[in-house]
C-alpha cells in the first residue's frame, strides 16, 4: 500500500512539474541500475524543488535524507516518513541532536542491505551559486558503514548534475545528468578508511563537476559569469558551458529575447487571480532565495488546480456542463501555452 501511495504521489509531482517547469532536459537514465543498492549523490542549488525534479526521473522507489529542520511538525514529520524521507541532523540543529543520526545511518545501512536506493546531497546544503561546493564525507560514511555491516552487498553511486537555466524564475528550465556508477565497494577494497573516504569524495565530485554548470568559486567566478550571461548561453546545454569555462572563451554579447506572449500572461492573471494572490503574499514571508521555487512549486500545485476545478463548477452552474468543461480544457491549455513557449529568461545573478 506503501509503494502505491508513493508511485501515485509521484504521479502527482512528474505532473505538476510538468506544468511548472519550460522543459526538463534529462540525460543518462541508462546509467541507473535496474536492482541493487544505489546511492544517488546530488548536487544542491535550488532548495527541495531539486529531489523532486531528481525522483520523478528516477524509476526506481527512492529513499531521502534531508534537513532535519522540515520534522519539527508531528503531522509533517508523518507525511513525509509515508514518501520514504528521513531527517538528517547538522550542527545547525543542536549538537545533541548528532547523536540521533546513528540511527538514522543504521536505516540508511538496512535500505542497501535490502537493495534499495537512497538520495543525498553530500555538498550539505543549497546555494545558487554555479559551482560544486566541497563535498561532506557523510554520505561515505553511510556507504563504508554499510559495506563494514554487510561485506556480501554492492553499492554502486550514481553523481546527478542538477542545472537550472535560472532558478527561481517561473516557468523553469533545469537540465538532469546522471553520472556513471561508481562502485563503492572497490574504493575500500585497496585502501584504508581515511584514504578510501577521500578518493570517493574526490571521484564524485569530479563527476559532480562535469554534470552540471561549474564556475570555479575563485576572484573571477563574477566575471566569469557576467560574459556568460551576456551571451546568454543555455546554461542546460552543460558540456557547452563548462567548455566555455574551461577554455576561458566565451561568445558574443547578444541581445535577450523578446517577450511576445505578454497576452497570455495577461489572461492566465486575470483567470487566476486569487492562486496568484496568495503566492504573492506568501512570496513576502520567504527569506532564503533558494527556497522560492520549493514554496512557489508547492502551493500553485495544489492552489491552481483547485481553482481552476472550482471556477468551472461555477460556470458549469451558469451555463451547464459543457461550457464548463470547455472552460476548463482551455484554461489548462492557457497555462500549457505559457509555460511551455514564454521566452527564457537567461540572465544568472549567482
Amino acid at each position: 500500500m506503501k509503494t502505491l501511495w508513493y508511485y501515485l504521489f509521484k504521479l502527482f509531482l512528474k505532473t505538476s512539474l510538468f506544468f511548472y517547469t519550460k522543459k526538463i532536459v534529462v540525460s543518462g537514465k541508462e546509467n541507473i541500475p535496474k536492482k541493487g543498492a544505489v546511492l544517488f549523490a546530488i548536487n544542491h542549488p535550488n532548495g527541495l524543488i531539486d529531489p523532486l525534479l531528481a525522483t520523478t526521473n528516477i524509476p526506481r522507489v527512492n529513499h531521502f535524507l534531508v534537513r532535519a529542520a522540515i520534522f519539527k511538525k508531528p503531522s509533517v514529520k508523518w507525511f513525509l516518513s509515508t514518501l520514504n524521507l528521513m531527517p538528517i541532523y547538522r550542527i545547525r540543529d543542536g549538537v545533541s541532536n548528532l547523536g540521533k543520526n546513528q540511527a538514522i545511518f543504521e536505516d540508511c545501512f538496512t535500505i542497501f542491505k535490502k537493495g534499495e536506493t537512497l538520495m543525498i546531497f553530500p555538498e550539505g546544503s543549497h546555494d545558487k551559486r554555479r559551482t560544486v561546493r566541497v563535498l561532506s564525507k557523510g554520505f561515505t560514511r553511510i556507504v563504508f558503514g554499510a559495506i563494514e555491516k554487510y561485506p556480501e552487498i554492492n553499492i554502486s553511486i550514481i553523481p546527478v548534475g542538477i542545472t537550472y537555466q535560472q532558478a527561481s524564475k517561473y516557468p523553469a528550465k533545469v537540465a538532469i545528468n546522471f553520472g556513471k556508477p561508481i562502485n563503492a565497494n572497490s574504493f575500500l577494497a585497496k585502501d584504508e578508511l581515511t584514504t578510501a573516504t577521500v578518493k570517493l569524495k574526490n571521484e564524485v565530485s569530479y563527476q559532480l563537476k562535469q554534470l552540471s554548470v561549474h564556475i570555479p568559486f575563485n576572484d573571477d567566478y563574477k566575471i566569469t559569469l557576467k560574459k556568460l550571461n551576456k551571451g546568454h548561453v543555455d546554461f542546460t546545454d552543460v558540456k557547452k558551458v563548462n567548455g566555455f569555462i574551461e577554455k576561458n572563451e566565451f561568445p558574443e554579447e547578444k541581445a535577450p529575447q523578446q517577450n511576445n506572449f505578454k497576452w497570455l500572461l495577461f489572461l492566465i492573471r486575470i483567470n487566476c487571480f486569487v492562486p496568484l494572490l496568495i503566492w504573492r503574499m506568501a512570496s513576502k514571508k520567504i527569506d532564503e532565495l533558494e527556497f522560492i521555487d520549493t514554496f512557489r512549486f508547492a502551493l500553485n500545485a495544489f492552489n491552481f488546480p483547485i481553482f481552476l476545478v472550482l471556477q468551472s463548477v461555477i460556470v458549469n452552474l451558469f451555463f451547464g456542463t459543457t461550457i464548463g468543461l470547455i472552460y476548463l480544457l482551455v484554461s489548462v491549455l492557457l497555462l500549457w501555452c505559457y509555460v511551455k513557449l514564454a521566452p527564457t529568461n537567461t540572465e544568472s545573478n549567482n
